[in-house]
């Protein structure tokens, strides 16, 4: 029975010993996610047909949006109150920096691109290129994005695109601190760009 016990007591330290590295190595893991830049490196074209990296998202805060010029909807509202947040948080255009990656590179030109968002406001750039560079990008900060046909009939027809309707916050470095969700209050919205704006 005194074995018994032995054994038993040094199975349960055993066990405790495992979980315990367990745990260190998941918070070490989280702690290195955390520590990285969001995303994934790219090489592609801004709205002025210049080249493009994921460096842009260095050395000020960064709202990051991912859209299309035919959205309906989402996407013109999404720009449209981004810009007012903007005003409102960085009237000097100082603090923070904001990018529209396009989801529909086949049909957003740079060009196009840049008149779409310029219509609405002057606070946010458009990035566009290869399909399948913007594909790498659009997979890589793990972002939806989904070709749906407007007749089930004729798949290679018009189209529109689902996909993340959310703006993703970076940090001066590159890493994610957060989003503000589609519909948000704007009170909110406005505080989260005020927290960025200080990190």
């Amino acid at each position: 029975m005194k074995t018994l016990r032995i054994i038993l007591w040094a199975g349960v330290i055993l066990l405790a010993g495992v979980l315990g590295w367990l745990t260190l190595a998941v918070t070490d893991t989280k702690d290195k996610i955390a520590e990285a830049p969001f995303g994934v490196p790219f090489q592609l074209v801004d709205q002025n047909g210049k080249p493009i990296t994921e460096q842009a998202f260095r050395g000020k805060p960064t709202a990051l949006f991912f859209g299309f010029t035919h959205c309906p909807e989402v996407c013109p509202t999404t720009l449209f109150e981004l810009n007012g947040w903007l005003t409102t948080v960085d009237p000097d255009k100082t603090k923070l920096q904001a990018y529209f990656v396009t989801v529909d590179p086949e049909r957003d030109t740079p060009d196009m691109l840049g008149a779409y968002i310029s219509n609405v406001t002057d606070r946010v750039i458009g990035i566009a290129g290869d399909p399948e560079k913007v594909g790498e990008v659009i997979k890589g900060f793990r972002v939806y994005a989904k070709k749906i046909p407007l007749d089930e009939k004729d798949p290679n027809g018009d189209y529109t695109m689902d996909h993340t309707a959310s703006v993703f916050l970076l940090d001066k470095d590159g890493r994610f601190v957060g989003t503000i969700s589609y519909g948000e209050n704007p009170d909110v919205a406005i505080k989260k760009l005020e927290n960025l704006a200080k990190g």
